[in-house]
């Protein structure tokens, strides 16, 4: 299982070759291999808001607990927001989710996790010279690329259940894409925690959302209001509505009438 593998194509150094999506490769992971979960071992797995909303759902626990017990946070000297990666037992250095037939949280794993043994590299500003591409990360500690079935990018991106995670995942991408981190001042402590909380610990921001005076102030459609109530995905679209709307100052949310009088008053 991969460290987070999407790098910015402009200046990745490629040791392996760039695969279009019809281009093809030899792969396979089952039981019978020696190396199997290996590939869980001693891994940098960054967690996606998405993913960690999957994980959550999968193990029937809120988002607090999630981020408490199986998460770490770390702050690096040029970082520019708040990231979330996946805890490895302190004592095997193994994923918490393996067991002995495998992954148990198989069909929520996160994103990297399903595009294994791939990596992709997506530059920000595509050109005929810099654009998308893929590759297959080659481990010793793997045993499975001199046989099983022949893929094709495509085909294995659909199989492992990639296309939902990107389409969930582009919201966020866009956000931690943004021009606003290049020549924007650092987050504030406050405003770190509020990324934090509006990416990762959906169910506190949801709590937010209704027992503070956030919707006193912002106007937002009943229907949306229930569907942020109800579901988890359209509290994490609103989030980062949100905070587009708080960092980036993009018309995505929309002040009250009456706030804006009161303000005035």
């Amino acid at each position: 299982m991969p460290v987070e593998n999407e790098f910015a194509a402009e200046s990745v150094a490629m040791p392996w070759d760039r695969l279009s999506l019809d281009d093809r490769f030899r792969f396979r992971c089952g039981r019978d291999l020696d190396c199997f979960t290996q590939c869980c071992r001693d891994v940098t797995i960054v967690l996606t808001p998405y993913d960690i909303l999957r994980l959550k759902h999968s193990l029937k626990i809120g988002s607090e607990e999630f981020l408490e017990k199986y998460t770490l946070s770390p702050h690096f000297s040029n970082q520019t927001f708040p990231i979330v990666i996946l805890k490895m037992n302190e004592e095997t250095k193994q994923c918490p989710f393996v067991c002995a037939k495998g992954c148990a949280v198989y069909s929520d794993r996160p994103w990297s996790c399903r595009m294994y043994p791939l990596g992709s590299a997506e530059p920000k500003n595509p050109s005929p010279e810099h654009k998308a591409f893929h590759f297959v990360v080659l481990e010793e500690l793997c045993h499975g690329h001199s046989e099983g079935p022949d893929w094709s990018v495509r085909d294995w991106i659909s199989n492992q259940g990639v296309e939902e995670f990107e389409v969930m995942g582009a919201s966020f991408k866009y956000l931690t894409l943004h021009d606003y981190w290049d020549k924007g001042p650092e987050l504030t402590p406050a405003q770190a925690e509020m990324f934090y909380m509006a990416c990762y610990d959906l169910d506190r921001f949801r709590r937010f959302v209704f027992e503070t005076r956030f919707l006193e102030l912002l106007d937002v459609d009943e229907a949306r209001i229930e569907a942020i109530r109800a579901h988890d995905e359209e509290v994490l679209e609103f989030a980062i509505e949100w905070l587009r709307f708080a960092l980036f100052r993009e018309p995505t949310m929309k002040v009250r009438r009456d706030t804006v009088v009161e303000a005035k008053a």
